[in-house]
């Protein structure tokens, strides 16, 4: 017999250019990652939060070193005993034998093979494991909550940061464990110990004694895990019991948890029955312990609880189910912040009709009432406001209220940014876009409840926001200080900035004037090393090379504020949208972070991204994982000029921020840190209260019985001003509004929604949550009687659309190359009924300069509509004379006070309208006739009359 022939032999030259390449692709591979660790290492140094980057890497590092060393010993040892125990004399098929090849080749490299296998795969667990160091901290540091399960009695501490790392550490267990079972399996079939030969192969009383023995200790990890998995019953989504509640349910407690312990002792016995192999010499044992295995994991852990729901739990459901779902509605309301002492619900008559005074009388409200969308100004602020045109707004504006003048209002604000994407032309060298055009100028805000004046549909004028800006220039209402942006949502890019002593200033300021930054912001480039760094990091060979860089020159990056505290403390879930307020004197960004679990037992899961999916424009959708727990544990603020990143403690109970605060000491400030006047500019957070009300939709519900049923049950309304889109139309966003509440003294700044019927379309309830500092987070749920049939959202919007002055109007509009444009529908609470509130604003069409006024405004009140171009006027049309006078000596509502001495009567008035319409016919004729002039008569007739009809209905009642 021909021995089988050995690999070929490599060349000394061969070796070493094999080593170089494998050095200089290691080099390349981790070359970039060293780059970015140093990058990092920089930008966290900069805004004074090193602590969180070297606790992040060292925690990193020692779970992939003790990962790495644990796989590579274990299948080190593996491979060892696999090949001291090889069979001496293993018979070969024939000259063409390829195990016989393998061998050869093993045993001529054996230390190959034995230190570089194990060291490779136990480098790939390393990595694969070092990424969930979230993990690791979480035990490591865990907090007790205080409360404990209704089934076990552990605090839901062990389930939140211990149970998950247990979990994690077997999941690594039984693929090492695994990975040995295999590499043991060939490594015995490679040097003889398993041969295939025959029917039933061969087995060698040593492969067989490993084998069996690494097969027994998975067999124990898998009772391991049947014990972990008791445990897990009380974590299941509302998908396992039936999409009804999440939990453990009736079958889980009677039959699964039963279940899991017969089948751990089960699993005990099999793995017994493994080890006992080792001493004997067949397999009959093993393969009996794998078919009863097998056997009772599918009669006892799949059909007993199969048989169990389908015959005792299904016909009885909303008895057995009982328990299970009470248990589930008091850990909902707790993990999400729903409990009674937070959540005030008050039975609401929502009335249909008001007089004058009594709505008169709601002044909180009405003096109030907010014309100007933030999700629709955006282009107005850019064409009234940009000035330049690198500087721009984000696409959604935000609101907050400020104390001016005495008197505390709600604001349209935004902060005018460098729009690093409208550089246009030389503007976008290299040297002009990251050394001269370095940051943006100004905040500028507009009061919510009014404009310049009423729409002139003949002059084109009127209908836009009136501005207070505050800049380098100009010191508006809301002084600033330091207006100057460099940290911002529309900058993309870095900047350079930093002049040497007697050098000029080179960044644009104005068109007269140029600036050095001297904030904290930036890494300093003073050095060539670090220039070397950024010019590699960015490809950018300037940074290397410009002679304007110097010993005081500092690179500005991660700009967005979002991003910044993002990198800051990576274990917050953050709002979507960070919003500017001017706090002593400095623009500072406002940024809510939440404190988010995956494992609270019984709780609802809910997917963050589904939950918070809504019509805002230009704002990013969170990422689509399922939480059960969600706290807005801490407020952080950046300062728009130089970057400054504070964090506070904003819940300092919540056991979640404990955990953290533990891992990163010193991070997070304490609540006592927080000025009264940043505080006074906390909003309750978006995201946050749109979880909520889709809880609040379900969990409002106490009985489980009436849970179950679902009859009471709401829904969060569709957007009834955006096109429908598909089966599941987009939500209807929260609005923030300056209001009153029943009971309530004055005005409060509060997120608003209303909530409908389930799948019906009929109101049902109005959502609160105040951010006024004295009450902020309390949320009030009005409750509309279900007897009756109060007109929800899409009812309203509806009945605005049909009502025939209105459509006449809107399509004169339309025909007038003009596009129409439904602000939001706002909902609130006044003289014990519901009014609907909705602005129109009106745009040239196909005009790229263009961009929307307010031209109408439409209410609503038990389903009397009015419509006109001052929200007096249409007030008043809905109540009668009288509701609107708070509005009418000041241009709250957006127009003029009403000429004295004008009068109403129903004569007038019902002239008026009659007018309107003639006036319309004659227009609508003329139009499809083509003829022109008289287009031009009646359009003039119809402007006549719409002043009368102002008139009329502005006037206080004759006297007789």
């Amino acid at each position: 017999m021909t021995p089988p022939t050995g690999a070929p032999a490599l060349s000394r030259r061969t070796r070493i250019l094999l080593v170089v390449g494998g050095v200089a692709l290691v080099a390349l591979l981790a070359g970039s990652r060293l780059l970015d660790y140093y990058v990092n290492w920089l930008w966290f140094g900069e805004v004074g939060y090193r602590q969180v980057f070297s606790t992040i890497v060292l925690t990193r590092i020692v779970q992939f070193v003790l990962v790495a060393v644990v796989f590579a010993v274990l299948l080190a040892a593996t491979l060892a005993v696999a090949f001291r125990s090889r069979p001496v004399f293993v018979p070969v098929s024939g000259p063409e034998d390829p195990v016989a090849r393998y061998r050869t080749v093993i045993i001529q490299r054996l230390r190959v093979f034995a230190i570089g296998v194990p060291l490779v795969i136990g480098v790939i667990a390393g990595l694969a494991a070092q990424g969930d160091w979230q993990t690791a901290q979480m035990f490591l540091h865990s907090t007790p909550f205080g409360t404990v399960d209704p089934v076990f009695g552990m605090d839901v501490g062990f389930y939140a940061f211990q149970l998950p790392f247990y979990r994690w550490v077997l999941d690594l267990m039984f693929v090492a464990v695994a990975l040995c079972f295999v590499a043991s399996l060939i490594t015995h079939y490679i040097f003889g110990g398993v041969r295939l030969a025959g029917r039933a192969g061969q087995v060698s009383v040593a492969a067989r004694a490993q084998l069996a023995v690494l097969a027994g200790v998975f067999v124990l990890l898998k009772a391991v895990a049947y014990w972990l998995d008791r445990y897990s019953t009380l974590l299941s989504s509302s998908s396992d019991n039936g999409g009804v509640f999440s939990g453990a349910s009736y079958t889980d407690l009677n039959a699964v948890i039963p279940a899991k312990i017969i089948l751990l002792f089960i699993s005990l016995i099999c793995a017994a029955a493994f080890f006992a192999a080792v001493f004997r010499h067949n397999l009959q044992l093993p393969s009996i312990a794998i078919a009863l295995l097998v056997l009772s994991s599918v009669l006892i852990g799949a059909a007993w609880p199969a048989v169990l729901q389908q015959f005792v739990v299904k016909p009885n459901a909303n008895v057995r189910e009982a328990i299970p779902i009470q248990r589930n509605i008091e850990a909902t309301q707790a993990a999400y912040g729903l409990t009674p002492d937070k959540v005030k619900y008050i039975a609401y008559s929502g009335r249909t009709d008001a007089t004058p005074a009594q709505v008169g009388a709601d002044t909180a409200t009405i003096s109030n009432l907010r014309l100007l969308d933030p999700s629709k100004l955006a282009k107005t602020f850019t064409q009234l406001e940009q000035r330049k045109n690198f500087y721009g707004f984000p696409q959604q504006l935000n609101i907050d209220r400020y104390k001016v003048n005495g008197q505390v209002r709600d604001y349209v604000v935004a902060a005018r940014e460098l729009d690093t994407s409208a550089l246009t032309g030389n503007q976008t060298n290299w040297i002009n876009q990251h050394m001269v055009y370095t940051h943006g100028n100004g905040f500028v805000a507009a009061p919510a409840n009014q404009v310049n004046s009423a729409l002139d549909a003949a002059a084109g004028q009127g209908g836009y926001p009136n501005f207070t800006v505050s800049d380098t220039t100009t010191k508006g209402d809301i002084p600033v200080s330091q207006p100057r942006i460099y940290y911002g949502r529309l900058i993309t890019d870095y900047s350079i900035v930093g002049a040497a002593p007697g050098v000029p200033p080179r960044e644009y300021d104005s068109d007269t004037d140029q600036i050095t930054y001297d904030g904290k912001g930036g890494v300093p480039l003073g050095n060539l090393f670090n220039r070397l760094v950024f010019a590699m990091s960015y490809g950018e060979q300037n940074i290397l090379f410009n002679g304007s860089i110097n010993a005081n020159s500092k690179i500005l990056f991660v700009r967005n504020p979002r991003d910044r505290v993002a990198q800051v403390v990576p274990w917050l879930t953050l709002d979507r949208d960070p919003y500017p307020a001017v706090v002593g004197g400095r623009i500072q960004w406002i940024v809510d972070g939440y404190t988010t679990l995956e494992n609270y037992p019984y709780a609802e899961h809910i997917a963050l991204g589904d939950a918070t999916a809504d019509t805002l424009p230009g704002v990013p959708r969170l990422p689509n994982k399922s939480v059960s727990y969600l706290r807005n544990s801490v407020k952080a603020t950046v300062d728009a000029y130089d970057g400054t990143v504070n964090l506070y403690a904003f819940d300092d109970k919540d056991p979640v921020l404990k955990t953290w605060t533990k891992a990163f000491p010193g991070t997070i400030r304490p609540t006592s840190d927080i000025s009264p006047d940043l505080r006074a500019h906390f909003r309750y957070p978006q995201d946050q209260f749109e979880v909520q009300r889709e809880l609040l939709a379900r969990y409002h519900v106490n009985n489980p019985a009436e849970f179950f049923s679902t009859v009471s049950f709401w829904n969060v309304p569709s957007d009834p001003t955006a096109a429908a889109s598909g089966p599941n139309p987009t939500l209807q966003p929260p609005y923030y509004v300056l209001a009153g509440l029943p009971g309530q003294q004055g005005a409060s700044f509060q997120l608003t929604s209303p909530l409908v019927s389930l799948q019906r379309p009929f109101l049902a309830a109005y959502v609160s949550a105040s951010s006024d500092p004295g009450s902020y987070g309390h949320i009030t749920v009005l409750q509309l009687p279900t007897d009756t049939q109060t007109p929800g959202p899409q009812q309203a919007q509806n009945q605005f659309v049909s009502l025939p002055q209105v459509s006449q109007q809107l399509n004169l509009l339309k025909q007038n190359q003009t596009t129409i444009d439904y602000g939001n529908l706002l909902t609130l609470p006044v003289a014990g009924g519901l009014l609907y509130v909705e602005p129109i604003y009106i745009e040239r069409a196909n005009q790229e300069s263009s961009f929307p006024q307010l031209a109408r405004v439409l209410v609503s009140f038990g389903g009397k509509i009015g419509y006109d171009a001052r929200l007096d006027v249409a007030l008043n049309q809905v109540f009668g004379p009288g509701a609107a006078t708070q509005l009418s000596p000041t241009p709250t509502a957006g127009s003029p006070a009403p000429p004295a001495g004008a009068t109403s009567t129903p004569g007038p008035l019902h002239g008026a309208i009659s007018d309107i319409n003639a006036a319309l016919d004659r227009l609508r004729a003329a139009q499809q006739s083509g003829d022109f002039t008289g287009q031009g008569n009646a359009l003039a007739d119809l402007d006549k009359a719409i002043k009368q009809f102002r008139t009329a209905t502005n006037a206080p009642p004759a006297t007789h």
